[in-house]
């Protein structure tokens, strides 16, 4: 019986999806929840499985373009079935493109959506043959973004000289700064042309969810912001000692995120009031501590969640959360590992930022910001200048939930076990 493909549910906020990558091509085989395409959500890139079995017929929905929640995406009929009347185009014409509603809407063409590294998608036409927009010196497609081209045309330069750092080695507009020289066989450094004209670069429906997202926190819930300075010298001992009996046995070598994240964990069952959310009649004061981390993708930023992360070592929170952020930035990430935390960390500390305060995630109520270990003089107990290390954390709290005492007491607590690192690990 002929069933059609439809833009799946894949994440709580969704109301459309990118086709990325169509994993099957019409006439092939496909098996029930066998994987079928890549669908780029507002929140990570998934693999979409088929609900039904048989031979794809017809595909609707090329990679690279939109389709909202429902639409229809292609058609599979079993074998030796004959497609019904009117299979050469989708059944409903709401199942269009989220683009093309867009022009109806506004009068003007939508962004444009970038393909997958697959995506054979028509290039603007060039003068110089292969710049820009053709093949490359064996007659092979260049891959490249609609906006790398659409930058190549414009300043002159040849994508078959351009190395390609995309997925499958894709050109987008960021490698346009690196251009090979000397015949192709060294790459140097090329400062990127421009014409002094603004680049209009169009929301990824990621940055567009985040935009919104981040906008409706600042504005309506009423933050209020704490930060305190922790010696982190007994911290950098102590790790410098688990990491060599660690590494000594053939075990992980532990981040200083891996301590911090047990010790806001510990510090959280201490001041429980911090793990909660506002709940407009009431507030929800959570059982378990479910920790979202911050993780920089390409795109943006993902949260993704340690479930009940109370009853975990540090090594166990250490190892899930390097799973959990290595296929965040693949696009990897199942919809519920991204959904469902209680409280936030963010730390920018590899990137040598010293203190900052982070936006809440919403419905949490608290949010971490945790800056870079840095040494310089303090004063010790003998009112000696001496050398140190310190870190400064930043507590960003939800006021309709939170009052100032209590995240001070949180950050007391925290300030606590990172000062004294062998309750960690009791």
């Amino acid at each position: 019986m002929a069933a059609y493909v439809t833009m799946p549910k894949l994440s709580d906020t969704m109301t459309e999806g990118t086709l990325v990558k169509w994993l099957k091509k019409e006439g092939d085989s496909v098996g029930m929840d066998e994987k079928i395409a890549e669908i780029e959500t507002d929140k990570a890139t998934m693999e979409m499985q088929s609900f039904d079995e048989g031979i794809i017929h017809k595909i609707y929905v090329k990679e690279g373009e939109v389709a909202p929640l429902g639409g229809t995406l292609a058609l599979i009929l079993e074998d030796g079935e004959e497609p019904p009347e009117g299979a050469d185009s989708p059944p409903q014409s709401e199942a269009a493109p989220a683009e093309e509603k867009a022009e109806e809407k506004d009068g003007a063409p939508a962004p444009e959506a970038e393909p997958a590294a697959s995506t054979p998608a028509a290039a603007p036409a060039s003068a110089s043959g292969s710049l820009a927009a053709g093949t490359n010196a064996s007659g092979g497609r260049i891959k490249a973004s609609p906006l790398a081209r659409k930058l190549a045309e414009e300043q002159g330069i040849d994508l078959a000289r351009v190395r390609g750092t995309g997925p499958g080695g894709r050109i987008i507009a960021e490698d346009l700064n690196y251009v090979t020289s000397g015949g192709g066989s060294s790459l140097g450094l090329l400062p990127a042309p421009g014409n002094g004209g603004d680049t209009v670069i169009p929301l990824t429906g990621m940055r567009r969810v985040i935009a919104q997202r981040l906008l409706e926190s600042k504005t309506t819930i009423p933050h209020f912001y704490l930060n305190i300075e922790v010696d982190t010298e007994p911290l950098m001992k102590f790790r410098t000692q688990v990491n060599e009996a660690s590494i000594a046995n053939d075990g992980p070598k532990y981040t200083v995120n891996d301590f911090v994240m047990r010790a806001t964990v510990l510090a959280t069952g201490a001041v429980p009031a911090v793990n909660a959310s506002f709940q407009g009649d009431s507030v929800i004061q959570y059982g378990d501590v479910h920790l979202s981390i911050a993780v920089a993708i390409d795109d943006g930023l993902v949260t993704p969640v340690i479930r009940s992360a109370q009853n975990k070592s540090i090594k166990e929170l250490g190892a899930e959360i390097k799973d959990l952020a290595g296929r965040a930035r693949d696009k990897k990430l199942a919809p519920d590992e991204m959904q469902g935390g209680t409280i936030t960390i963010s730390n920018l500390g590899a990137f040598g930022v010293g203190n900052f305060d982070a936006i809440i995630n919403p419905p949490q109520a608290a949010i971490l910001s945790v800056g870079t270990i840095t040494k310089q003089p303090v004063v010790n107990e003998h009112n000696q200048i001496v050398p140190g290390q310190r870190m400064w954390i930043g507590l960003s709290c939800d006021h309709r939930v939170i009052d100032g005492a209590v995240g001070a007491s949180f950050l007391s607590e925290l300030k606590r076990y990172l000062e004294n690192p062998f309750l960690l690990i009791s």
